[in-house]
This record gives structure tokens, sequence and C-alpha cells, in this order.
């Protein structure tokens, strides 16, 4: 069994955590709302999984589902993260205490699968092979793990320094995320 290429090994990793800053960009705003280190935890492994199971269905799925399908999942992803931003904002100016799609549930599955699209489309275009793609998928999970937590213990902090304005800024986080996907 021959080992990875230096160089290669670097791709992967540099790969891996652009991947990742999708769950660290939204992470930031999702973090601002109240959310309790258990939560924090749980939303970073579920992300994590997303970015493991996302690339192998692209990968399985690649020969068989044609760009036009991704471009339809990125552009609903977009729409959704400006959904939710939105949402956000209203609900501080309305000063509502339950938020339309917390990170827990159907709302933890739907912040998952927005930020881990991404990583599908790398899937649908992964040219690696045998241990590489192993490797790649898995690096895909960990960094996006790790950036996830960062991103939600960033957001928790500065909650409790804002206070509501906190969920005002997440929301706008979230609502620039989106268009960004967009255009």
């Amino acid at each position: 069994m021959a080992l990875l290429p230096l160089g290669d090994f670097f791709s992967i990793v540099f790969m891996a955590f652009a991947l990742g800053m999708d769950a660290f960009s939204v992470g930031l705003g999702i973090g601002m709302q109240a959310i309790r280190l258990k939560r924090i935890f749980i939303i970073g492994l579920t992300v994590g999984i997303f970015h493991i199971v996302m690339p192998f269905i692209g990968l399985i799925l690649g020969t068989l589902i044609s760009n036009k399908i991704e471009g339809i999942a990125i552009l609903g992803a977009g729409l959704l993260l400006c959904g939710i931003g939105f949402q956000m904002i209203l609900q501080t100016i309305q000063k509502k205490e339950s938020p339309l799609l917390a990170p827990a549930g159907f709302g933890l599955f739907v912040f998952a699968l927005t930020v881990s699209l991404d990583s599908f489309s790398v899937g649908l275009s992964l040219g690696l092979s045998g241990l590489a793609t192993v490797l790649a998928i898995c690096l895909f999970g960990l960094f996006s793990t790790l950036l996830t937590w960062t991103a939600l213990l960033i957001g928790r902090r500065t909650h409790h320094l804002l206070g509501t304005y906190s969920e005002l800024l997440g929301g706008s986080i979230l609502f620039g995320f989106g268009l960004h996907i967009l255009f």
C-alpha cells in the first residue's frame, strides 16, 4: 500500500478546512442564540456527520445526478438561510422568545443539511480513490465538527456580551450568508 504524497494530503486538508468554513460562518449566527453546551456538542457532531454522509452520497450518486439538481439544492440552501436569518431579525424586533427554526430536531437537520450541501457537490466531483477518498471524507467531518464547535462557542460568548442585539447580528450573518450562496 502506497503512502499518500504530502502535497495531496495538504490539498485534502485545505479542502476540508474550506468546506468546514460554511459551518463556521453559519454557526456564528446560530451560536448567538441562547444555546447550552450540550446542544453545541450535539450540533457540532451532527454537522460533522452530515459532512461525512453528504460527500459519500455524492460519490455514489455522482454518475446519476446532473449539475442541474446540484444547482437547485444550492438555491434552496441559500433561500433557507435567508429565511432563517430574516426570521431571527424579525424575532428580535418583535421580542418573541421561540425561534421558528431552532437548532434542535428538524431545525438541526435543516441546519446540518444546509451547511453540508457544498460537501455533497465536492463528493460529486471528488476524483480521489481508495484511502485518499476515505481520508478526505473523514477530514471533511472532523474539520466541520471542530469549526462548528468553535463558531458556536464564539457566538455563545458574543450572545452574552451583546445581549438581545446578538440575535439581530446572528440573523444578519445568516441572511448575508444566504445571499452569498444565492449570488
